[in-house]
């Protein structure tokens, strides 16, 4: 895997999850989904797989780079079962030998490295105490002076400093895949201000002075492209879509501008007949943090409700049997998933999901879920994140819809567009957080291992509160140098804020550790952390060790 450098920022002064029911064990590359949304529930547990913290990845390369190589072939050796076994004894030596911790089985610490994470889920969250989990609504931004054209399925993608966007033109359909049908494109240099450029690409009603990228029946009734981050794409393979309705199946195409586009292969590549399904956006991605490409594509799930359904592949081409999701409450439609990876935490999925009531005058509303690599798809907030509101036309039939991705659009800014054409903004990482009122509240994780140097938040607090933190051992007892009687208390507002100790203790010494964080909250928001190490950086264990094994042999 590449070297991955999250982006900094400088510090500027301003209900529980409902899991399901485990099935059998699914097979190899498969999502590890439960069959029904229970209240009042455990947390999901942790997938059962190995994953070797950077400290014991450290370790290991160090101990088998000192020792001897008599040849190169010596590499070879190495099989997937001596490395889990090398990675168990790093494990092990870089964490002094310490057994599992009392309080939590060894398989249910989690690994969080220097990744940021965000409170969008229970993932790290094990015990509140007076405080909430708060999900934040997106605001409206001002009217767009120069829009883009409005957008029915529409996707945007952030490709350096340009903003591209593209939206379905329905032109009067009459249904799914009608000719009539064409995909247009805009563009932005700060995701407001918004220009139809005249590409002469398409000629549509005798003229080419447009900006439509295809009129291919059925494609243009949900063309999704995305921007592909997977190492080592070809450069005129660095746009990807998916396109299609039940009767074609899915096609993928590829573009190395995103505006010139080409069928990838003449058949398609995704094709889905248990029952109807591809009717809205199907929505792929590369996945740096399974290392394949993703997609959630459109079904309706038992043959009565629209669903999500999830299939994987290694190169575009070649799709794994769809596993239904299931992410539905009762009597729930989910007409798209629009799920993509969080740009400041790629291993978190977002998804904003169009909710769709048929049965009562079809009125729609936007959901927020997230996801996490295979697993099901987390409803922690079952409410609606973006109501229709007082405009009357939002109450209409399929009046609410999100556009694909959420986009940074200022330093401390992203935005997500939606029907017709409107902008709403949220700070970043700011989707949910860990709330406090006045009266001051804590939080204590589960077990965790880490990789970071110091830790570092995401907060708001008001003039007379503080978020406050302590580190624990895996026992629950404090650890020198980290209480919280320690901690010089965070007031502000920061979109990155360093926690310090009085006696600035070395943090460095925590790393592969299984820890406890505790963190007090007064009249507050916690919305994400991260132990930030100076070189953030994601491990292939494997490919990693052979470098060294290499060099030295």
């Amino acid at each position: 895997m590449p070297l991955t450098t999250q982006p900094t920022w400088q510090p500027k002064m301003q209900s529980q999850m409902y899991p399901r029911t485990q099935l059998k064990k699914q097979p190899k590359m498969q999502p590890n989904i439960q069959s029904n949304i229970q209240p009042n529930m455990q947390p999901i547990q942790m997938r059962e797989a190995f994953q070797p913290s950077s400290a014991a990845v450290s370790w290991t390369r160090n101990a088998l780079a000192s020792s001897l190589c008599p040849t190169a072939a010596w590499v070879a050796l190495f099989t997937p079962a001596v490395f889990a076994a090398l990675t168990v004894v790093a494990v092990l030596t870089a964490s002094g030998g310490m057994a599992a911790e009392t309080i939590q089985p060894a398989a249910g610490v989690r690994d969080i490295g220097s990744r940021r994470e965000l409170f969008v889920d229970r993932f790290l969250v094990d015990r509140l105490d007076k405080l909430t989990m708060r999900l934040h609504q997106p605001q409206l931004a001002p009217p767009v002076a120069e829009p883009a054209d409005n957008l029915e399925y529409g996707t945007v993608i952030k490709d350096g400093e340009l903003f591209r966007l593209y939206t379905r033109d329905g032109r009067g359909a009459k249904f799914d895949g009608d000719a009539v049908e064409v995909t247009r494109y805009c563009e932005s240099r700060d995701g407001i201000h918004w220009t139809k450029p005249k590409l002469g690409l398409v000629e549509i009603d005798g003229n080419r002075d447009n900006n439509v990228i295809l009129h291919e029946s059925p494609f243009c009734h949900n063309f999704a492209p995305f921007l592909d981050r997977r190492p080592g794409v070809p450069a005129e393979e660095r746009f990807k879509a998916l396109a299609g309705t039940v009767k074609s199946g899915l096609f993928a195409f590829v573009s190395g501008d995103g505006i010139r586009w080409r069928k990838l292969r003449p058949a398609p590549v995704i094709t889905y007949t248990k029952e109807y399904a591809f009717d809205s956006q199907n929505v792929a991605f590369w996945s740096s943090h399974e290392g394949m490409y993703v997609c959630y594509f459109r079904h309706f799930l038992d043959g009565k409700l629209r669903s999500i359904c999830r299939t994987t592949s290694k190169d575009f081409i070649q799709w794994t049997d769809p596993i239904p999701m299931r992410p539905n409450l009762p009597d729930e439609h989910l007409y798209t998933s629009l799920t993509h990876p969080y740009f400041r935490a790629p291993h978190i999925y977002i998804a904003t999901p169009t909710r769709f009531f048929p049965n009562a005058n079809n009125r729609t509303d936007i959901l927020f879920m997230t996801a996490r690599g295979d697993g099901a798809f987390d409803r922690t907030f079952r409410q609606a994140w973006l109501r229709p509101g007082l405009d009357s036309e939002r109450w209409e039939n399929r009046a609410n819809y999100a556009a694909w991705h959420i986009v940074q659009t200022g330093p401390e800014e992203m935005s997500l567009y939606t029907t017709p054409f409107r902008r709403f903004t949220l700070r970043l990482d700011g989707f949910a957080s860990l709330h406090a009122d006045a009266d001051a509240g804590r939080m204590t994780t589960k077990v965790f291992t880490m990789a970071g140097d110091r830790l570092v938040i995401n907060a708001s607090t008001s003039a007379a509160g503080a978020v406050r933190v302590e580190l624990v051992d895996s026992k629950g007892e404090a650890l020198d140098g980290f209480r919280m009687n320690e901690c010089q208390p965070f007031v502000g507002d920061a979109i990155e804020a360093t926690i310090q100790w009085k006696s600035n203790p070395d943090m460095r010494k925590l790393k592969g550790q299984p820890i406890r964080a505790r963190f007090e909250l007064q009249d507050a928001d916690l919305y994400a952390i991260e132990f930030q190490a100076d070189e953030t950086r994601q491990v292939d264990f494997r490919k990693d060790l052979r470098g060294v094994f290499e060099q030295r042999c």
